[in-house]
């Protein structure tokens, strides 16, 4: 599953980047933000037009915007949330 993919407020924890599909300036400023294998993400925000950009994802305290080209390289696992 893709960053882009997962619902809404679900913690999530970034496995891989394929940072071949992105490039290279933006992939730096990706990683200087902290998306990276291993990050924990949660989105928080969809675009409501035809595209759906941009993407909120949270990570930390911290809100970033994405797009969905972005989010599409990072793979996901959904992680369990405590009840």
């Amino acid at each position: 599953m893709t960053l882009d993919q997962i619902p809404l407020g679900v913690p999530a924890r970034i496995s891989a980047v394929d940072w071949s599909a992105l490039v290279p300036e933006e992939a730096q400023r990706l990683r200087a933000l902290g998306l990276d294998e291993g990050a924990r993400v949660k989105l928080a925000y969809r675009g409501v037009f035809m595209g759906r950009d941009p993407l909120a994802v949270e990570i930390g305290r911290m809100t970033v915007a994405l797009r969905r080209v972005h989010a599409r390289a990072m793979t996901v696992a959904l992680e369990e949330v405590a009840a």
